[in-house]
């Protein structure tokens, strides 16, 4: 039984925040749609082109959210983050739903190693958003989004890889990566206070 128990435990932590855990539904409900709303605004707002490049902040905010309220609930709230954003201004543009699966999996990887896993020692805050930025920049920017817009607009006219170097470094994808993983790494300290301040609030 305790040993169920420990188990149990130890799900949860790897599943959902320590805020998450302990709040009640409508709590839980009020903080996936604020982070939802986050992300809306994050699609609205923060997203401007520069001759072929596309900036965006959506993965340090998917990241973020993963974080704070931990990789399931994240998932949910950047998900129909992407999704309301859309709907509220699709610009004219068919909706492409691997971009919300992509900023979903961001949460979700970014909050199961922040949240679910102690390595202890100095500086493991640090690697942990390492193996985040690595994780998810193969799994969302290359597996997910790269392969569907490969799959669906090119009709693979030009070989996988010469249209992930073209995606990555033409249209200059790499870099918006790297501004975003730059700006998780220096505003982590901040992160973390902002995550404990909610912890005491709950």
């Amino acid at each position: 039984m305790e040993k169920s128990c420990k188990s149990t435990g130890r799900f949860k932590r790897v599943l959902f925040s320590e805020m998450m855990q302990n709040c009640t539904p409508t709590q839980k409900i009020a903080y996936i749609a604020i982070m939802t709303a986050l992300t809306v605004i994050c699609n609205m707002f923060f997203e401007f082109k520069l001759a072929d490049t596309q900036f965006s902040l959506t993965l340090f905010f998917s990241a973020l959210t993963g974080i704070i309220i931990g990789p399931i609930f994240g998932f949910v709230a950047s998900f129909l983050g992407d999704l309301v954003g859309f709907l509220y201004n699709s610009g004219g543009f068919m909706y492409m739903p691997w971009i919300g699966l992509s900023m979903g999996l961001v949460s979700l990887i970014a909050g199961f190693i922040v949240n679910g896993f102690t390595f202890g020692f100095k500086g493991e805050k640090y690697v942990k958003l390492a193996l985040v930025s690595l994780l998810t920049f193969l799994c969302c920017t290359v597996a997910v989004n790269t392969t569907a817009f490969w799959i669906i607009y090119n009709d693979r006219k030009v070989s996988y890889f010469t249209y992930l170097v073209a995606r990555l470094f033409v249209q200059g994808q790499i870099w918006n990566s790297l501004v975003n993983y730059l700006l998780l790494f220096l505003l982590y300290p901040l992160i973390l206070r902002i995550k404990t301040l909610l912890e005491k609030r709950r």
